[in-house]
């Protein structure tokens, strides 16, 4: 790596602005700009007091600190950080790292015990020492950098000036500079996640180390305002997300942690919350939230759910405690302690009433933007309340599947239809599969996990979906006797049926139909439908199928003028590569159309206690309300 003299590094990234565009008409620093002292990252001097007066008074806030200080009193007797890779990435140890740092910073700032403060010194140090912090994949840096930042900067006047010279020449010479190398600023002008992480963690370095080069941290945090802008224009225009629940939570919270910094730092955000959508966004998270207590965890997402701190930024930003409805049902001790930025809590949550927190007066959300989803309810406090979230959009978007189409369905509490959910990148990538390759003969498809097949949508002839094909949600309603949303799917398929439109709607809070209207062309076709599910499935005949999961029941009955059986098939792996899916498999059925037919498939979902209550005689999609 080139080592850079100040100077040099701040020619080099007035060369990198003008060559690469990042000029703009954008609110921004200027060199006149006062910056205060240590500590300035998102918690100022002084502010101390008012965060322990809150522990003594409000139950939530004391929750928060207690678990802190106990993972603080873990961390104390483990190793040290240390520079392993897995595979390709350092990404595992900068978030062990971050939390670390975080938490053991904000740990001696509130208790003022020594112990916290010399961890959080040698934790620092540690990474200090690293050969480098991974630039090759440039989010390892990033969070790196931001953990050293707020260490440096939250205990800047405790640290011994050896230790802190040690610190800020690694922030400079292992986030700063390779920040500004071609060869790794790629995420420059990318529109998804990398942008907002590499991007917040690199403007927290010069914001720390604003004395040593004034003119290069506020180069590098204009250069933050206005690349962030790209991603930021992905919320638009109501607040949906492209890369899904998992990657909202990843790229969201590193742009708020830049946002809440730039605010609290110079009283400013610089016209980054007035993006549309951006502002609105904690909705999009909200929503995709099932009443099983799982997300809608379409594209690459676990299926499990996780505690958000950066929604109390939304909560306070909105002054909208009903954001925070779904967070507060999960503020149990194990999730809090998984996320890295739990502090930041402590910081956001400052005069929220959790206690009095009222659900959201929605049940019923849409995304109008670029990868676009439906999420409905009938109800946010009845654990049996039903819930499904549809997927419509693009397999071709960031991190995407070829899950066009699919849908999750939760009611009594259980998933009945789920989605497996991403594979880890390393156990495919460690296999020579090319990931990342998005075009249609890719092998990115070929994973069991990522193709349609293994999704809750359609196959037609035994072929993939359209790679770049997108659908969209033409209609939908709020109506509570008929919640709905319906996609035009065409594209998806248009190699093989003239036109497919997918409808999925809650009837009467009773029970779900996944209605498909499709007209075929000159040739025959045959097409697949499946649902993944956990639940025990016994078919009863070649209609009908009850299943079976935590002593719950849902009945499953198709309606189609041609032949169709139900049947189930396997999720086992058949290559090398491919994760096992233990404990689930396939529902569905194959029905085959004549050439130029124009027909319907509909699939009813029935829990066991509704089932004498159902009206089995399903409208066209025409005929469905639309608000």
């Amino acid at each position: 790596m080139k080592i850079y003299t100040i100077t040099k590094l701040f020619f080099a990234l007035v060369i990198l602005i003008f060559t690469t565009g990042y000029v703009s008409n954008a609110q921004q620093l200027d060199s006149k700009t006062s910056f205060p002292a240590h500590p300035r990252l998102l918690f100022l001097n002084g502010q101390e007091k008012t965060i322990a007066a809150n522990i003594k008074k409000d139950g939530f806030t004391k929750k928060i600190h207690q678990t802190i200080i106990k993972e603080c009193e873990i961390i104390i007797g483990q190793p040290l950080v240390q520079q392993i890779k897995i595979g390709r990435r350092l990404l595992d140890k900068s978030r062990t790292c971050f939390l670390r740092v975080f938490y053991l910073s904000y740990a001696y700032r509130i208790t003022k015990e020594e112990k916290y403060l010399k961890r959080a010194e040698a934790e620092m140090l540690a990474a200090a020492a690293f050969t480098d912090w991974n630039p090759s994949h440039f989010l390892d840096v990033g969070e790196m950098t931001m953990a050293l930042s707020i260490g440096y900067d939250w205990l800047y006047n405790e640290l011994p000036v050896s230790s802190r010279t040690i610190i800020k020449e690694a922030i400079l010479k292992k986030g700063i500079e390779p920040s500004l190398d071609s060869s790794h600023n790629g995420w420059l002008k990318a529109t998804n996640n990398w942008n907002q992480v590499c991007n917040a963690g690199i403007a927290y370095g010069a914001m720390a180390t604003y004395e040593d080069h004034p003119q290069l941290s506020v180069q590098i945090i204009n250069r933050a305002i206005t690349s962030m802008a790209l991603p930021m224009q992905q919320y638009a225009p109501d607040g949906g997300y492209p890369e899904g629940y998992m990657y909202w939570t990843y790229g969201t919270s590193f742009n708020v942690m830049f946002v809440s910094a730039l605010q609290v730092a110079f009283n400013d955000d610089f016209g980054l919350t007035s993006k549309p959508g951006f502002t609105q966004t904690a909705s999009f998270l909200e929503h995709l939230s099932g009443t099983s207590g799982n997300p809608f965890n379409y594209s690459d997402c676990s299926n499990s759910r996780q505690f958000n701190p950066v929604v109390f930024w939304f909560a306070k930003h909105n002054k909208d405690a009903t954001l925070l409805f779904v967070e507060q049902k999960s503020l149990t001790g194990n999730d809090l302690i998984k996320n890295r930025l739990l502090p930041a809590v402590m910081i956001w949550a400052k005069g929220i009433a959790m206690d009095k927190i009222t659900p959201p007066n929605k049940n019923v959300w849409v995304s109008r933007g670029a990868n676009q989803v439906a999420a409905m309810r009938t109800s946010w406090t009845n654990p049996a309340a039903i819930y499904v979230g549809f997927k419509a959009g693009s397999p071709s978007a960031s991190h995407g599947h070829m899950d066009v189409g699919s849908f999750v369905m939760d009611a009594d509490g259980v998933r009945w239809a789920m989605d497996l959910g991403m594979q880890a990148y390393e156990t495919l990538e460690s296999k020579g599969v090319d990931l990342w390759n998005m075009k249609q003969n890719s092998q990115r498809w070929q994973v069991f996990r990522y193709n349609n097949f293994a999704h809750n949508t359609l196959a037609i002839n035994n072929q993939l979906q359209s790679a770049k094909g997108v659908a969209v949600i033409n209609n939908f309603s709020s109506k509570p006797s008929y919640l709905n949303a319906i996609a035009d799917l065409t594209k998806l398929y248009d190699s093989s049926v003239s036109k497919l439109i997918r409808g999925v709607a809650i009837i009467n809070e009773k029970f779900v139909v996944i209605r498909d209207e499709v007209e075929t062309n000159s040739d025959s076709v045959t097409i697949r439908w499946s649902m993944v599910t956990q639940a025990k499935v016994k078919i009863i005949n070649d209609s009908s199928a009850q299943l079976i999961k935590d002593g719950k029941q849902l009945l499953l009955n198709i309606q189609s003028p041609f032949k169709s059986v139900l049947r189930t098939w396997g999720t086992s792996p058949t290559t090398n590569y491919d994760a096992k899916n233990p404990g689930t498999l396939i529902v569905g059925f194959e029905v085959k159309l004549p050439p130029n037919t124009k027909t319907f498939l509909n699939v009813l979902l029935v829990p066991k206690n509704n089932n004498n209550k159902v009206n089995r005689n399903i409208q066209e999609l025409v005929l469905w309300p639309n608000d």
